[in-house]
């Protein structure tokens, strides 16, 4: 099989990088690395990966920072038909050291940094192949010594099975403990591909990524990857001008970042009046972005340029698109009202439906569970970018998973509803919807109503011994006394939000990790609970 047919995506990034030649792939602090140059340490990785004695089907957890060793290595890993063990470092050391022990990988492959952690956390003890990146270490192998061991002669890359797990990629955990999603090599594959289809993109094209696992794609696409020096695990906290500096430099094209990365370039951006014009398109996934947000970032681009916000999950991604032209222009009014945020319409090749709200699984799929329009249910979706399974977990499997044919629909445990014009509309999490006297209250279409306020940067509803209690981050240099009257006003005027009386002021919400914007409500429920008391 060629590399040009093959589903898997080192294969296509291969491809690529025969046509783009000494074209940049990758421009860092470290310098510029050609697509040539990074095939052939793919190439050479594989074949040193595979004499060193790993195998086609074994587990390798990979903890490597964007670099030019986490490229090479991971595109290698895919090559020697092994199966990368993704997990975000930002998670914490314990949750580390489970999701390793639940995945038993058969080798480690890390920074020095990750190997210390793997010493003092005693993590994979199965892993019988230890490989450093970015460094050296007595007694372990190391990437540059894998290069020239694997340049003294190829190997046969195995075929991949379109079907065959390709990676697991481990959840944030962000509303429980963080789960192993089972990607294939078709998954992968169909997510480049509508990628590609979605956003026009294009051989040559400069990204500034700034989520690893995207840069991945980026790259398989034939774009060179501007790697910002920033903590990947801390986007809500970057130096706005060490993106603003390599986006203007390189003229780069496109942006990923999340909301909360987008939240603080954006206000820089306003307060210093920057302007990014190079950017034709900005992608943040994550959290929904706030429309104010969104109207600040826009105000940084070139007119035509657009801000997109896909829908979806670890385990299904992307799942809907909407831009931030039709945000603005419509739907930030009625989320303001209480409609819940709108997330657009699902992309090509995606089922999306919304069924009856069950904490209960559901193991086969009907058409009896759907919801009529316009009424709120959990989200659910189908596709070839949907992930079948969960790796070693059967009850969060059938949990999450239902049968569909010879196909499986993901329950996204997101509560949502469509519009008469087939878009979706995002109202919270089911897992977080909060019960009262009054009836159950939708986080997100509760939150719209307040975050309207202009000194208010988010919200987050949580019940208390079944009170509905609204946390509230100002807007820094707010003060809090005259907008706890207000918001109170806000809410008594909304059929949706009138059985709020209860505020409490926070000064910074629990976030997750990985993004910095999904906020942890669950925590934030045990500190009211704390305050109220």
């Amino acid at each position: 099989m060629t590399a040009a047919a093959s589903p898997d995506v080192a294969g296509r990034f291969l491809e690529t990088a025969r046509r783009r030649g000494d074209a940049a792939a990758l421009v860092s602090e470290r310098g510029v690395v050609g697509f040539s140059d990074l095939a052939r340490d793919v190439e050479r990785l594989a074949a040193g990966l595979r004499r060193a004695g790993l195998k086609p089907g074994e587990r390798a957890a990979l903890l490597v920072p964007p670099s030019r060793d986490f490229f090479a290595l991971t595109f290698a890993l895919f090559r020697v038909g092994a199966v990368p063990v993704l997990i975000d470092p930002g998670i914490g050391f314990e949750s580390l050291g489970r999701c390793l022990a639940e995945s038993e990988p058969a080798a480690f492959l890390g920074s020095p940094k990750a190997h210390l952690g793997r010493l003092l956390g005693r993590w994979a003890p199965s892993a019988r192949l230890s490989v450093v990146a970015g460094g050296r270490l007595p007694g372990l192998w190391n990437a540059r010594e894998l290069t020239a061991m694997g340049a003294r002669g190829g190997f046969d890359a195995p075929a991949p099975d379109p079907e065959a797990p390709a990676a697991i990629l481990f959840t944030s955990g962000s509303t429980g403990a963080p789960k192993g999603a089972v990607y294939t090599h078709a998954m992968f594959a169909a997510q480049t591909g509508l990628l590609q289809e979605l956003f026009a993109i294009a051989e040559g094209d400069v990204s500034v990524p700034t989520f690893p696992l995207f840069a991945l794609f980026d790259m398989a696409l034939g774009q060179t990857c501007v790697i910002p020096d920033m903590d990947f695990t801390r986007p809500g906290f970057v130096d706005p001008m060490k993106l603003v500096r390599p986006i203007q430099k390189h003229r780069a094209r496109q942006l990923f970042g999340s909301p909360a990365l987008l939240d603080r370039l954006s206000r820089f951006g306003e307060r210093h009046g920057v302007a990014l014009p190079s950017l034709t398109r900005v992608l943040s996934a994550g959290a929904p972005v706030p429309p104010k947000v969104l109207a600040r970032t826009r105000a940084m681009l070139a007119p035509g340029a657009q801000v997109f916000t896909p829908y979806g999950a670890t385990e299904a991604l992307p799942v809907a698109l909407i831009g931030a032209g039709e945000v603005l222009g419509e739907t930030a009014a009625e989320t303001a009202r209480g409609a819940g945020v709108c997330v657009g319409r699902p992309v090509p090749g995606a089922t999306v439906a919304a069924i009856r709200i069950s904490d209960a699984p559901i193991a086969q799929w009907n058409e009896g569970l759907r919801v009529a329009t316009g009424q709120v249910g959990e989200i659910v979706a189908k596709g070839a970018v949907v992930s079948r399974e969960y790796f070693r977990r059967p009850e969060a499997t059938a949990a999450a998973k239902m049968k569909d044919g010879s196909g499986v629909r993901h329950r996204m445990g997101d509560l949502g509803y469509f519009d008469a014009k087939g878009r979706l509309w995002f109202c919270g999490r089911k897992s977080q919807r909060v019960k009262t006297a009054d009836g159950e209250l939708y986080t997100v279409r509760v939150e719209g109503v307040f975050n309207a306020h202009p000194n208010v940067k988010r919200t987050a509803l949580v019940g208390v011994r079944g009170e509905a209690v609204l946390c509230v981050e100002p807007e820094p240099g707010t003060e809090t006394e005259g907008l706890e009257r207000e918001l109170l006003e806000l809410g008594a005027g909304n059929g949706m939000t009138a059985s709020v009386k209860t505020i409490l002021f926070h000064p910074a919400f629990p976030v997750d990790i990985r993004h910095n914007a999904k906020i942890f409500r669950e925590k934030l429920a045990v500190w009211a609970a704390r305050e109220l008391s």
